[in-house]
């Protein structure tokens, strides 16, 4: 079997990257975002990308690192509000945003993994999400088409990993991460936590290792609180 393991994130990209590709960036705000992959992603200059993601990050952390750096030509997300960089390039006109429902965002990740070009949804019907798109009655309910989405890279945070790229997700940070690792062209996966063949039960995979073809063991988390809210001091 294939050796998937690397010795840091830079080299993990190696051959990968180049200008105007697709990436999907795994995680849910700033839980579970593969961290020192988007650092490399920086540090490589890597520039024109569309960014398959739920949020933007903050300011200074996450994928706002590629905002503030304006190597991310277009978003493909669900939520932004917490970026004030993203706010003012979109308002600017400097960057493309292609807003989408959550739920929506999530299924057609998930297709573009399974091979589904398209689907229907009655979620954005009559509203400007629904602006241009395809619209068909069922059981006299009106949907919309919205289609599948692959990225040329897939960049994605696990718990625990074994050699052949199994991965193990923990908690809020299986939102997002095992459909972008299989809507990916090529996944690599970052993981905290590097066990030895076989120490995964099969039944705890939450992907298979068929979909990862690089893998690194982090070296530091920051694992930063996206907004914290404290009660004034008596």
């Amino acid at each position: 079997m294939a050796n998937k393991l690397y010795d840091d994130a830079a080299s993990a990209l190696q051959g990968l990257l180049f200008d105007g590709m697709t990436v999907m960036s795994g995680g849910f705000g700033l839980c579970g975002i593969p961290e020192n992959l988007i650092a490399a992603l920086r540090d490589s200059g890597t520039k024109g990308l569309t960014v398959i993601s739920n949020n933007a990050g903050v300011d200074d952390f996450g994928l706002g690192l590629l905002l503030h750096t304006r190597q991310i030509a277009k978003m493909v997300s669900s939520y932004v509000g917490e970026n004030k960089e993203f706010e003012r390039q979109y308002l600017s006109g400097e960057l493309q945003l292609e807003f989408n429902p959550q739920g929506t965002l999530a299924e057609r990740i998930r297709a573009g993994g399974a091979g589904i070009p398209g689907f229907y949804t009655k979620t954005g019907v009559g509203t400007l999400v629904a602006e241009g798109k395809e619209h068909k009655d069922f059981g006299g309910e009106t949907y919309i088409l919205e289609t599948g989405l692959v990225a040329d890279l897939s960049i994605v945070k696990a718990w625990k990993a074994d050699p052949y790229g199994n991965l193990v997700f923990r908690k809020t940070a299986r939102n997002f991460n095992p459909m972008m690792a299989t809507a990916g062209k090529v996944t690599v996966a970052e993981v905290e936590e590097l066990v030895g063949p076989g120490e995964i039960e099969p039944d705890h995979i939450h992907t298979p290792g068929i979909f990862v073809q690089r893998l690194i063991v982090g070296k530091t988390y920051e694992k930063r609180i996206e907004q914290r809210t404290v009660r004034q001091a008596a």
